[in-house]
């Protein structure tokens, strides 16, 4: 089989042939030099299916036995640029993209957005192959998180908007909530404002907010603190969870 391809800086057509029944090939265009298409098979017959193998930078395709495609730049045989990673669907058999947007070495690196599903998605930041910095996910059952990313998890600030309009905003750590954070609770009109730990509110206050707008109040509104210092006492429940060493002692 020879693929034919014209690189933009010569008017030669360029042709390779493609050798075994490895489990890729790389289409490109190479600025160096023409091989013909009876050139040199590699040694042994594996490996690279295209000759020669040292391709310079530039645009190519690569084709998985998987079927998956790669279209993009490459720099010294790796997806290094903007590119875009498609795949088969089982069902219809129809191409999908499931990424599109930069690498580095062979990695998603950059901004990019990454398809999981027909409904569930994440653009934003990427390092190595990994959600890391600011991204904005859609989860498939209608839930958005916004904010900082690190090794594929929430981590730092960020805020997770429910289905239903009720919102977290605050710190993560590991993909959950975790230290000082505020959840709107629209539907029924109030606002919790505490400390987290692993996704469970320890310790906080919730006072009335946006009540008369709320579609689903609560019967009663939230009645006046009589505490002579609310904030002190919610100080020291925070100071408390955050060194449970020094409680124990």
């Amino acid at each position: 089989m020879e693929l034919s391809f014209l690189p933009h800086a010569y008017s030669l057509t360029m042709r390779y042939r493609l050798y075994s029944s490895s489990e890729e090939t790389v289409q490109g265009r190479s600025p160096l030099r023409s091989v013909p298409a009876d050139g040199l098979q590699p040694p042994g017959g594996h490996g690279l299916q295209c000759w020669p193998i040292h391709v310079s930078p530039g645009k190519g395709t690569q084709v998985w036995k998987s079927g998956a495609i790669y279209e993009g730049d490459w720099k010294f045989g790796k997806r290094d640029g903007y590119g875009t990673l498609s795949r088969p669907d089982p069902e219809t058999g129809k191409y999908r993209r499931v990424y599109s947007g930069w690498w580095k070495d062979d990695k998603k690196s950059g901004y990019g957005i990454q398809f999981f599903g027909s409904k569930d998605y994440y653009e934003g930041e990427w390092c190595g192959n990994q959600r890391s910095g600011w991204g904005r996910m859609y989860y498939p059952d209608g839930n958005i998180y916004e904010g900082q990313w690190q090794k594929d998890k929430p981590e730092g600030e960020g805020m997770l908007r429910l289905k239903n309009g009720n919102r977290y905003e605050g710190s993560w750590e590991r993909g959950m909530k975790n230290g000082h954070g505020r959840f709107f609770h629209l539907d029924r009109g109030q606002l919790f404002e505490g400390f987290w730990v692993d996704d469970v509110a320890k310790c906080g206050t919730m006072i009335d907010f946006g009540r008369d707008e709320a579609p689903k109040p609560t019967q009663f509104p939230i009645p006046k603190v009589e505490v002579q210092d609310p904030d002190g006492v919610l100080r020291e429940a925070i100071a408390a969870l955050m060194n449970p060493e020094e409680e124990d002692t």
